[in-house]
């Protein structure tokens, strides 16, 4: 037998403005930092906007590798709310992840970000994004965090 081919299917993009980053320090495994989610929208198969609360906790390692994982909501233009849980890491060399800590813009090819994330709703119209994986491809800016999320068929 074999096994079933593993493709990706682009489904929508995640449009997350952040809040400004708080330094807790150094807490023995590496520098947690957190950024709080503010806002921004979803495009794609599913169309609304990221809800106002939430937060991205990172972890990042003396080598630079950064642990992330998000947790936050969107709400789709017809009412519906999405709970996300969004695990992921982001890496690269040191003096571009440098400069994105400082806010300075950096080619986002240069950067590997990529993210696993979860669904959670009620509502039987979304129920599919609980029933499959999904992947994102991300780059960071200085405002923001754009996902490109694709499904695993």
């Amino acid at each position: 037998m074999i096994t079933p081919t593993l493709e990706t299917r682009y489904v929508f993009t995640i449009t997350a403005k952040i809040g400004d980053v708080i330094t807790v320090g150094e807490t023995g495994i590496g520098v947690r930092r957190i950024i709080p989610i503010i806002g921004g929208e979803v495009k794609g198969a599913i169309s609304g906007k990221v809800l106002p609360f939430g937060a991205d906790f990172q972890t990042i390692r003396p080598n630079e590798l950064i642990d992330l994982e998000a947790k936050y909501a969107f709400e789709t233009d017809d009412g519906a709310t999405v709970y996300v849980e969004n695990k992921g890491m982001r890496f690269g060399p040191v003096e571009l992840l440098q400069k994105l800590k400082r806010g300075e813009p950096v080619d986002p090819k240069l950067i590997y970000f990529r993210t696993v994330p979860k669904f959670e709703t009620g509502h039987q119209d979304y129920r599919w994004l609980m029933e499959h994986i999904f992947v994102g491809s991300a780059a960071r800016h200085a405002d923001r965090v754009v996902i490109d999320v694709h499904q695993v068929v």
